[in-house]
Protein backbone atom coordinates (compact mmCIF):
# COMPACT_ATOMS: atom_id res chain seq x y z
CA UNK A 1 0.00 0.00 0.00
CA UNK A 2 1.24 3.46 -0.79
CA UNK A 3 0.09 6.93 -1.77
CA UNK A 4 -0.52 8.05 -5.34
CA UNK A 5 2.24 10.13 -6.92
CA UNK A 6 1.97 12.61 -9.80
CA UNK A 7 2.17 9.98 -12.57
CA UNK A 8 -0.50 7.86 -10.89
CA UNK A 9 -2.68 10.92 -10.37
CA UNK A 10 -2.47 11.71 -14.09
CA UNK A 11 -3.08 8.19 -15.40
CA UNK A 12 -5.46 6.75 -12.81
CA UNK A 13 -7.56 9.82 -12.12
CA UNK A 14 -6.91 9.68 -8.38
CA UNK A 15 -5.85 12.51 -6.11
CA UNK A 16 -2.20 12.78 -5.22
CA UNK A 17 -1.69 11.06 -1.89
CA UNK A 18 -4.77 8.84 -2.28
CA UNK A 19 -4.16 5.22 -1.15
CA UNK A 20 -3.03 2.84 -3.89
CA UNK A 21 -1.91 -0.76 -3.93
CA UNK A 22 1.58 -1.40 -5.31
CA UNK A 23 2.05 -4.93 -6.56
CA UNK A 24 5.17 -6.58 -7.96
CA UNK A 25 4.44 -9.66 -10.04
CA UNK A 26 7.26 -11.71 -11.56
CA UNK A 27 6.46 -13.92 -14.56
CA UNK A 28 8.72 -16.87 -15.30
CA UNK A 29 9.27 -18.99 -18.39
CA UNK A 30 10.95 -22.37 -17.90
CA UNK A 31 11.57 -21.37 -14.28
CA UNK A 32 13.53 -18.25 -15.22
CA UNK A 33 12.20 -14.74 -14.41
CA UNK A 34 11.45 -12.89 -17.64
CA UNK A 35 8.94 -10.13 -16.80
CA UNK A 36 8.49 -7.90 -13.77
CA UNK A 37 5.13 -6.14 -13.61
CA UNK A 38 4.98 -3.16 -11.25
CA UNK A 39 1.23 -2.65 -10.86
CA UNK A 40 -0.56 0.29 -9.23
CA UNK A 41 -4.31 0.21 -8.57
CA UNK A 42 -6.54 2.61 -6.61
CA UNK A 43 -7.31 1.12 -3.17
CA UNK A 44 -10.85 2.54 -3.24
CA UNK A 45 -11.75 0.32 -6.23
CA UNK A 46 -10.32 -2.85 -4.62
CA UNK A 47 -11.57 -2.93 -1.00
CA UNK A 48 -10.13 -5.72 1.13
CA UNK A 49 -7.44 -6.69 -1.37
CA UNK A 50 -4.44 -8.28 0.31
CA UNK A 51 -1.25 -9.96 -0.82
CA UNK A 52 -2.76 -13.31 0.19
CA UNK A 53 -5.83 -12.72 -2.00
CA UNK A 54 -3.68 -11.57 -4.91
CA UNK A 55 -1.30 -14.55 -4.66
CA UNK A 56 -4.14 -17.09 -4.22
CA UNK A 57 -5.99 -16.01 -7.37
CA UNK A 58 -6.85 -18.93 -9.60
CA UNK A 59 -6.48 -17.20 -12.94
CA UNK A 60 -5.23 -13.97 -14.42
CA UNK A 61 -4.94 -10.64 -12.65
CA UNK A 62 -7.76 -9.23 -14.76
CA UNK A 63 -9.80 -12.33 -13.88
CA UNK A 64 -9.34 -11.44 -10.20
CA UNK A 65 -10.48 -7.88 -10.86
CA UNK A 66 -13.60 -9.19 -12.56
CA UNK A 67 -14.52 -12.07 -10.24
CA UNK A 68 -13.91 -10.36 -6.91
CA UNK A 69 -14.54 -6.67 -7.68
CA UNK A 70 -16.81 -6.65 -10.75
CA UNK A 71 -14.20 -4.67 -12.72
CA UNK A 72 -13.92 -5.64 -16.37
CA UNK A 73 -10.84 -4.44 -18.24
CA UNK A 74 -12.14 -3.64 -21.70
CA UNK A 75 -9.26 -1.58 -23.11
CA UNK A 76 -5.58 -1.10 -22.58
CA UNK A 77 -3.16 1.48 -23.86
CA UNK A 78 0.55 0.70 -23.95
CA UNK A 79 3.73 2.68 -24.63
CA UNK A 80 6.93 0.74 -25.26
CA UNK A 81 10.54 1.83 -24.98
CA UNK A 82 13.98 0.49 -24.14
CA UNK A 83 15.77 1.22 -20.88
CA UNK A 84 18.20 -0.17 -18.36
CA UNK A 85 16.64 -1.50 -15.15
CA UNK A 86 17.33 -0.06 -11.73
CA UNK A 87 19.14 -2.32 -9.26
CA UNK A 88 16.04 -3.79 -7.55
CA UNK A 89 14.42 -4.63 -10.91
CA UNK A 90 17.64 -6.14 -12.27
CA UNK A 91 17.99 -8.23 -9.12
CA UNK A 92 14.43 -9.58 -9.36
CA UNK A 93 14.99 -10.52 -13.01
CA UNK A 94 18.51 -11.87 -12.50
CA UNK A 95 20.16 -9.47 -14.95
CA UNK A 96 22.74 -6.71 -14.71
CA UNK A 97 21.81 -3.03 -14.52
CA UNK A 98 23.41 -2.49 -17.93
CA UNK A 99 21.11 -5.05 -19.60
CA UNK A 100 18.89 -3.38 -22.19
CA UNK A 101 15.26 -4.21 -21.47
CA UNK A 102 11.88 -3.55 -22.99
CA UNK A 103 9.69 -1.37 -20.76
CA UNK A 104 5.95 -1.21 -21.24
CA UNK A 105 3.76 1.43 -19.61
CA UNK A 106 0.16 0.24 -19.62
CA UNK A 107 -3.07 1.87 -18.54
CA UNK A 108 -5.98 -0.57 -18.26
CA UNK A 109 -9.49 0.83 -18.46
CA UNK A 110 -12.95 -0.43 -17.66
CA UNK A 111 -16.16 0.88 -19.19
CA UNK A 112 -16.43 4.59 -20.07
CA UNK A 113 -12.61 4.73 -20.37
CA UNK A 114 -12.27 4.69 -16.58
CA UNK A 115 -8.67 3.79 -15.71
CA UNK A 116 -8.28 1.02 -13.12
CA UNK A 117 -4.62 0.04 -13.40
CA UNK A 118 -1.23 1.55 -14.20
CA UNK A 119 1.36 -1.11 -14.97
CA UNK A 120 5.03 -0.84 -15.82
CA UNK A 121 6.49 -4.06 -17.17
CA UNK A 122 10.18 -4.81 -17.50
CA UNK A 123 10.76 -7.54 -20.09
CA UNK A 124 14.00 -9.42 -20.63
CA UNK A 125 13.92 -10.08 -24.36
CA UNK A 126 17.33 -11.77 -24.51
CA UNK A 127 15.71 -15.17 -25.19
CA UNK A 128 12.09 -14.15 -25.83
CA UNK A 129 10.09 -11.63 -27.80
CA UNK A 130 7.11 -9.57 -26.77
CA UNK A 131 3.97 -9.83 -28.91
CA UNK A 132 1.18 -7.31 -28.56
CA UNK A 133 -1.96 -7.79 -30.62
CA UNK A 134 -4.32 -5.00 -29.61
CA UNK A 135 -7.38 -3.42 -31.15
CA UNK A 136 -6.92 0.21 -32.09
CA UNK A 137 -9.77 2.69 -31.98
CA UNK A 138 -8.83 6.26 -32.84
CA UNK A 139 -11.59 7.77 -30.68
CA UNK A 140 -10.69 6.08 -27.41
CA UNK A 141 -9.12 7.93 -24.53
CA UNK A 142 -7.86 5.00 -22.45
CA UNK A 143 -4.30 5.71 -21.35
CA UNK A 144 -4.32 9.42 -21.99
CA UNK A 145 -3.37 11.50 -18.96
CA UNK A 146 -6.33 12.76 -16.97
CA UNK A 147 -6.26 16.44 -16.03
CA UNK A 148 -2.99 16.95 -17.76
Amino acid sequence: MGKANREEELHLGVSRGEPVFRIHNVLKLAGKPVVLDAIVIPAVRFPGLSEAIFRAREGTIYGLYQARYGINVVRISERLSAAHPDAPTADLLGVGISTPMLTIKRVACTYHDTPVELRTSWVNTESHEYLSDLWKNETRKCGEPING
